[in-house]
């Protein structure tokens, strides 16, 4: 919907340092702007007008003006929660109004009342008291940098630069975890002193005090039931999902891949248009199986073919939106998609969070699969994991290594990069952080539930809501669209989080009951299609030789040298490029983290404050 920025604290020029946080995130809400500026509260908005475009600006103040709001996102229930709060004077029909007179009611509590995902802040004149919240997944991002006597807050990193008492510098103790997780993985950001608010936390600052709490914890209460009650269940909660995510008075698109999770959304949604990327490589590309759906469905279908120049060129745009390293290569598909939605709406719909939620990633098959070597005593697996440890990864003997393992001690996700192991010889900088010290939390909270449901707590913790979810925000935002994603609800959670294992994952199949509620509307066979979301040919770009030369070019260049072990990751390239080894996913992984050093910390242009 849009972004925010805001700072408490005595600074001179109050307006023109707020305008400029504001604008330097115009992109997330280029149809107006607005600001609260009253004593040592400085509040700002970019609006994108998605619901109530007539009176929703902000801030918005109660009648009172004893509050007042910032918001970014979509309520869903704001209707109802209005016949709740019937007794306040509502003055428009916009859902940042809801946020106002629920805070007035229900005090902290409000963000448990709401439906749908949101970054908000709220100022209280009377209490001189600032309160945030930020929705349960994370779907919105929210920032936070604290000096003497103040505290700002913004949508995105960048807006800081332009706050005088905001210091940039490197934070290279987390360099480590991004190696291993391919995203910022902690509440500690690539920028000192910078912190993420996670996701189901709230943020109170009062009296130069600062309070964090956390409203909203993941919770499996799996229930038997009988197999078609479970997919009635789901085909009736993605339904009243889907119909809540279309709540807009704008028209509404979505994304769309060749996958299960898109293209149960594209069914139940029924859009007028939707939109597809591929390659000229006939193995990367969607655009085939995405017009099937649409013809069938008779509705409407973009599509591009991204080429291998312009897919380089934009990476340093890339990397300026999302703020921080990210080596997904989907995340550029991601950026071209949402370009080409944004040439003819403001909302989409987008599949993210489906194979969190309901047991979509190959890896909890292990634990069915395999189940047979886990009987194996526990001593006897590691003995054997530790023996072929000493071996170069491979397929079967990773395996092997992983089985006699203890999921504390290797799981950190589904997209782990490079092991504790590796990134101890290809980093020059100690390494302070380990990935259990990130992971911890999360496994002692779920420390008596199958493996299954550890490993989906923490690709929900860490891989769903600080890489998936914060790259869908980003790259739709960048391109002023916004963002939705009917998978991430929390009623959708209730559902999916209280099936029985076997509804997940079986021997033969990943999201075994959701791809049954699927197939009752989706008329096609993409309800069996295995999910390759945007699949990316970096894999082979990097053995021609233009893409070759760039990555060897970053690799020599001085950052590398200060943080990398560049003979080894030269050879690495080398390797990749002549196929005696697969490394691309470590080579771009670092490639990435370089590409965005330079746009913050060396380019005078695209990162710095002088020049945006």
């Amino acid at each position: 919907m849009c972004g925010i920025a805001g700072f408490i604290g005595n600074v001179k020029n109050k307006k023109k340092v707020l305008k400029n946080m504001t604008d330097r995130i115009a992109h997330r809400g280029p149809d107006a702007e607005g600001f609260c500026i009253k004593d040592e509260v400085a509040l700002g908005q970019r609006r994108l007008s998605i619901i109530d475009l007539k009176n929703g600006q902000q801030p918005m103040y109660t009648q009172d003006k004893s509050l007042v709001v910032v918001f970014n996102g979509e309520i869903y229930n704001y209707k109802e929660l209005k016949k709740e709060l019937k007794n306040y004077p509502f003055q428009t029909d916009s859902d940042t109004e809801v946020l106002l007179y629920g805070y007035k009611e229900w005090g902290k509590d409000l963000p448990n009342h709401l439906r749908g995902m949101f970054a908000f802040a709220i100022y209280d004149f009377k209490e001189k008291t600032l309160f945030c919240a930020r929705d349960p997944f994370g779907i919105k991002p929210f920032y936070y940098y604290t000096w003497d006597q103040g505290i700002m807050f913004a949508s995105e990193i960048k807006a800081f630069l332009d706050h005088p008492n905001f210091e940039k510098k490197f934070n290279e103790k987390i360099l480590s975890s991004f190696l291993s997780f391919s995203f910022t993985p902690t509440t500690e950001t690539f920028f000192e002193g910078v912190k993420r608010l996670d996701a189901g936390y709230t943020l109170t600052y009062q009296k130069e005090e600062l309070t964090i709490d956390r409203y909203y914890k993941l919770n499996f209460p799996i229930t038997k039931k009988e197999y078609e009650q479970v997919v009635e269940e789901i085909s009736e909660g993605m339904e009243n999902s889907v119909r809540y995510h279309m709540i807009s008075d704008v028209e509404v698109g979505s994304f769309l891949s060749s996958g299960i999770d898109s293209s149960y959304l594209v069914s139940l949604a029924r859009p007028d248009k939707t939109y597809t990327v591929g390659y000229d490589i006939p193995r990367y590309n969607e655009i085939d199986y995405a017009k099937d759906l649409t013809e069938k469905l008779g509705i409407t279908n973009k599509s591009k073919i991204i080429n291998k120049k312009e897919y380089m060129e934009v990476l340093d745009k890339i990397m300026y939106h999302m703020d921080e390293p990210a080596s997904d290569p989907a995340i550029v598909a991601l950026y071209f998609v949402a370009n080409l939605a944004s040439q003819d709406v403001k909302v989409v719909l987008s599949g993210e969070g489906a194979d969190e939620f309901f047991g979509g990633y190959n890896y909890y098959r292990e634990e069915v699969d395999l189940s047979f070597y886990n009987k194996i005593p526990f001593w006897i697996r590691h003995t054997i994991s530790k023996f072929f440890s000493l071996f170069p990864p491979m397929r079967g003997i990773n395996f092997l290594v992983r089985r006699g393992e203890k999921l504390e001690d290797s799981y950190i996700g589904v997209n782990k990069v490079w092991s504790e192991k590796e990134v101890k010889k290809i980093l020059k900088i100690p390494v302070t952080l380990k990935n259990k010290d990130i992971t911890k939390d999360v496994y002692n909270e779920f420390s008596t539930e199958s493996n299954i449901i550890k490993m989906q707590a923490i690709d929900i913790h860490f891989w769903l809501m600080k890489d998936i979810l914060q790259k869908a925000d980003r790259m739709t935002m960048a391109n002023s669209v916004e963002g939705r994603v009917p998978f991430v609800d929390k009623e959708v959670f209730k559902i999916a989080s209280s099936l029985p294992l076997e509804y997940k994952v079986t021997k033969e199949n990943t999201k075994v009951a959701l791809r049954s509620a699927a197939k009752k509307v989706i008329p096609n066979e993409s309800y069996k299609k295995k999910k390759l979301g945007f699949p990316v040919p970096i894999r082979d770009w990097m053995r021609e030789d233009d893409v070759y030369e760039e990555i060897v070019t970053a690799f020599e260049s001085d950052i590398a040298k200060k943080y990398f072990n560049t003979k080894l990751l030269l050879k690495m390239l080398k390797e990749h490029k002549n196929k005696k080894k697969d490394n691309y996913r470590k080579v771009w992984n670092v490639f990435c983290f370089i590409r965005w050093y330079q746009v913050f910390f060396e380019k005078s242009g695209i990162g710095s404050t002088e020049n945006n």
